[in-house]
């Protein structure tokens, strides 16, 4: 039995430029910068203050309403996810245990489920009043800790803190009972998450499973440690909005965003039969990485050559026919300049000829939660036949030819896009996606 083709028929994005692919398709394409100073937390301290917010957040409105209390156990990137799933869900047109549990429309255990995560922070304020309760004389004493100063903890509180809980709350609201996966591998889990998740559908274990990743490094450690990186923005504090410029001569290094997007992938068979809204086809997938990826302080992108030009060819095209590139660009200078050479070895003369964009100039980097937005907006953008801009480009980097990169969105003809993430520590995935043909 040949492969089944995997149709893209539901987008669920929630970043700092918009919640649903309708309000951050809008801010895509008037270059919302959505980069300010961070008021979750007093960043003074810090040498980078600045990141891109989702101010306002909450899933309660995103579950259903017995299973509200359980946002208490929740950390931020549970919560994203959470919501993410809802709006792709309800993007589609399926209905789930978790939209309306008497008008399910399908068998929950042909569900599934692929979430790439982060290592969620604990909470410093939670987890330092009880730490609190166990010192004597000042200092930190495991015996107090285990008499009496663990009992200041909630019993559920390391449930708010497992990678894996994103899956596992999606699971539950929408009663997915088939596969169901964790990836923790940075800003690649997205990709690799979708891609493993599209060969599910092919092989026919699920008719639908939704897939992509979330995370929130907004947090006084997430920034500590991308600070010890040395890999955020520092010189922009006062101007944030135009701080993270992504593949621009004048990049200085990234800044925090949060995050995530889920898709919802089906059988095209029975996408086109219940004729759902189908915004392009996953048609290609790999992965690679980058041995010396494990020295973090020495710039990589993951092999992403190995992966991009297996992926293409995973889809059975040359790199000739791709029309689009979604680059990563996390605005640090010598991840930027690897990325392009990287495209470069991957797909020749194409690298630098189709049309190409970038999503990090607006909303920072959104690490796990990367790749699933970035899928969301290759897939609007063959679904709509526009290129959206890349917020923050005004002159191309120095260290290498230039992306077919545009500070205004461009209406052209594409076919073929191909989105690819790495991480550090040197792990890579990519996918091509197709323009939606009967």
């Amino acid at each position: 039995m040949p492969d089944r083709r995997v149709a893209i028929t539901g987008l669920g994005v929630v970043t700092p430029a918009g919640l649903g692919i309708d309000a951050f398709w809008e801010a895509l394409l008037a270059s919302r910068q959505c980069v300010r100073r961070i008021d979750l937390f007093d960043p003074g301290n810090f040498p980078c203050q600045i990141a891109a917010q989702l101010d306002g957040f909450s899933a309660r409105k995103f579950v259903p309403k017995d299973y509200r209390k359980a946002v208490k156990v929740m950390a931020r990137d549970i919560e994203v996810a959470v919501a993410a799933a809802d709006l792709a869900f309800r993007d589609s047109g399926i209905v789930t245990r978790g939209i309306d549990a008497a008008g399910t429309t399908i068998d929950s255990k042909r569900l599934g489920c692929n979430i790439g995560a982060g290592l969620i922070c604990t909470d410093l304020n939670e987890l330092g009043a009880a730490v609190a309760t166990a010192l004597v004389d000042g200092k930190f004493d495991m015996k107090a800790w285990g008499n009496h100063g663990i009992n200041n903890l909630t019993p559920l509180w390391l449930l708010k803190y497992l990678p894996n809980m994103l899956a596992c709350h999606v699971t539950i609201i929408h009663g997915a009972e088939g596969p169901s996966n964790t990836i923790t591998r940075g800003d690649a889990s997205g990709h690799l998450a979708i891609g493993e998740a599209s060969r599910l559908v092919q092989c026919g274990r699920v008719e639908a499973i939704v897939a992509g990743g979330a995370e929130s490094k907004l947090n006084p450690m997430g920034l500590l440690r991308q600070g010890l990186l040395e890999r955020l923005c520092t010189d922009g504090n006062s101007e944030p909005a135009t701080a993270c410029r992504p593949f621009d001569a004048e990049h200085a290094g990234t800044v925090i965003g949060e995050g995530g997007g889920l898709l919802i992938l089906e059988d095209m068979d029975r996408a086109e039969a219940r004729g759902a809204k189908i915004y392009a086809e996953v048609v290609g997938f790999t992965a690679a990485c980058d041995p010396f990826g494990i020295e973090v302080t020495r710039p990589t992108a993951g092999n992403m050559q190995l992966a991009v030009r297996n992926a293409v060819a995973d889809a059975g095209i040359s790199p000739e026919d791709i029309d689009m590139i979604l680059a990563h660009g996390t605005a640090v200078a010598g991840e930027d300049a690897r990325e392009v050479s990287a495209w470069g070895e991957a797909l020749g003369d194409t690298a630098g000829k189709a049309a190409a964009f970038t999503l990090t100039g607006g909303i920072g980097s959104l690490f796990a939660g990367a790749g699933g937005i970035e899928l969301a907006a290759a897939a609007m953008a063959l679904h709509k036949q526009t290129v959206p801009p890349t917020v923050n480009f005004t002159e191309p980097m120095r260290e290498a030819f230039p992306l077919n990169l545009s500070a205004e969105p461009r209406e052209t003809q594409l076919n073929y896009a191909v989105t690819v993430a790495f991480t550090v520590g040197g792990q890579s995935g990519a996918c091509v996606l197709k323009r939606y043909e009967q």
